[in-house]
């Protein structure tokens, strides 16, 4: 090729090259838009289409509507059929799940019909000489009720005192229809079940024939998340003080007023601590300010991904990478390019550094043996690591999935090893994103909050949730005994109320939990 293009003119030769160039650059463009045309697929098609060749994805953008199981029935067309085998009985199962011990029976006698309960031959009445019981597991509607609160009056008959009235014991909403175990129920229902609003108050007039309007209950919601707001900051020094923080951020849909069918992308702020407690916080951009003002004056290890806005947010900070995200784009890099041996290679080193992980994890190690064990194991790994992925960078497209999984990981490896340095940092940020799913969860059902001031009330009740649930706290319970309280409680004293205390008691076994006076 090249003893042909030497025999040729200057000009036609630089002509030529301009054209094998161009040529070149399509051919990587094209394969970089494949890529992300089949990661878009998979993520339309599902888990079980990331079986499928892309030959087989385009014909599925063709039909009309495809269902699950013809992309089931699509992903196997390809292999090759067992014979099949007689399956042997496990003589290990246990059989049925028993339901629940601590659900309370209703026993339900079933008699034998009277015609039945003469002897055929003799006639005489059969004694009863046993049962057979099976169970099953029942339900009843809730129940909703009106309570009436009926105070006792008194006055002297005789000297003009005044009148004695029943003290009103404290609300959550003074004055309210709606009580304050009618209102967790609606928290629960929509932070913990992520049922929106506006659905209970449907389901409400359905099931059980009255009509309760949405902004009422919203009201009251509102009025919780204000009550929390204390509540929440007085759990921060608790969290900062601990030396270890994992953050993430997700987006929050706000109705923007000026523009009336439009929505804000507003964004909440998560910091966290593995086994500790979880504080949202609500800010209207996605800058570095929001960070920086949160985590003002903290000291200690920072865990996040690799978004730029956690950078340089003050003196004092040792920032850590997460594992996870540069597994993940490894993994995409598979997705889009399944018969490559490079991302499997990539995966497989992950796997053997979890595997260390969950060894860990069920030896229930505390933070100085699994740095040991780390030490013993994990450092080899990082290290193949490494190499591995300098030279899968240095032979693959920028600009592919593999080029920026590679990319990605080599910017980020000073702060992916830093898990190496101490047992108490985990290898990723999984902890952190587990209390933001529910978030995701919600968002896709409540559409968007109705205003900014709303936020930083959402935000508290989020956090209360979520740590409740990360210290394994019955929510209604620490609700229930908290809620009512917070309008008359002082403020100095608020700390006291965090579900972190309320826990130490409940541990104590004091139940329900005896607050100070």
């Amino acid at each position: 090729m090249e003893l042909v293009l030497n025999q040729l003119p200057e000009d036609l030769r630089e002509q030529v090259g301009h054209v094998v160039s161009e040529r070149e650059r399509l051919f990587r463009e094209n394969q970089i838009l494949r890529e992300i045309i089949r990661l878009h697929r998979i993520e339309k098609y599902g888990p079980r289409s990331e079986k499928l060749i892309d030959g087989q994805l385009e014909l599925l953008e063709l039909e009309p509507g495809v269902s699950s199981e013809e992309i089931q029935a699509e992903a196997e067309a390809e292999k090759v059929e067992q014979p099949l085998t007689p399956k042997t009985k496990n003589a290990d199962h246990p059989g049925r799940d028993k339901l629940p011990a601590h659900l309370p029976r209703k026993i339900e006698t079933v008699p034998v019909p009277e015609e039945r309960c003469a002897c055929p031959r003799c006639h005489e009445l059969m004694p009863i000489i046993g049962h057979d019981e099976s169970e099953q597991l029942d339900v009843e509607p809730a129940k909703y009720f009106v309570r009436v609160i009926r105070r006792e009056k008194r006055a002297c008959r005789k000297c003009a005192v005044g009148v004695e009235a029943g003290p009103l014991a404290p609300r959550i909403l003074p004055k309210s229809k709606l009580s304050d175990a009618f209102l967790i129920e609606v928290l629960v229902q929509k932070y913990a079940r992520h049922t929106p609003i506006y659905r209970q108050a449907v389901a409400l007039e359905q099931d059980m024939g009255f009509e309760l309007s949405p902004q009422t209950i919203g009201n009251g919601v509102m009025a919780a998340g204000r009550l929390l707001e204390p509540v929440v900051l007085a759990m921060k020094p608790d969290l900062l003080a601990a030396g270890y923080i994992q953050a993430d951020e997700t987006t929050m849909p706000v109705q923007n007023r000026v523009r009336p069918g439009k929505n804000h992308t507003a964004f909440l702020w998560e910091y966290s601590r593995p086994g500790g407690p979880v504080l949202f916080d609500f800010r209207m951009g996605r800058e570095r300010e929001g960070p920086k003002a949160f985590l003002k004056g903290f000291r200690g290890w920072l865990q996040t991904d690799g978004y730029g806005a956690y950078k340089e947010l003050g003196s004092g900070i040792e920032y850590v990478g997460c594992l996870a995200h540069a597994r993940r784009k490894f993994f995409q890099a598979q997705l889009v390019e399944s018969q490559a041996a490079a991302p499997k290679e990539i995966l497989k080193i992950f796997g053997e550094l979890y595997d260390v992980e969950a060894e860990a994890r069920k030896l229930k190690l505390d933070p100085q043996a699994r740095l040991a064990l780390r030490q013993e194991r994990s450092v080899v790994l990082m290290e193949d690591l490494s190499k591995k992925v300098i030279e899968i960078k240095a032979r693959v497209l920028p600009q592919s999935k593999l080029g920026q999984a590679c990319a990605y990981t080599i910017n980020q490896w000073k702060r992916l090893m830093r898990f190496l340095e101490a047992g108490v940092l985990e290898i990723d940020n999984n902890w952190c994103e587990n209390a933001m799913r529910p978030v995701a969860l919600g968002r896709k059902n409540w559409l968007h909050l109705g205003n900014e001031s709303s936020g930083p009330k959402v935000a508290a009740i989020l956090s209360i949730f979520e740590t409740c649930k990360r210290l394994d706290i019955p929510v209604r319970e620490y609700l229930l005994e908290v809620l009512p309280r917070l309008g008359d409680w002082p403020m100095k004293r608020v700390a006291e109320l965090t579900p972190t205390a309320w826990f130490a008691a409940y541990k104590a076994r004091i139940h329900p939990v005896t607050l100070p006076a």
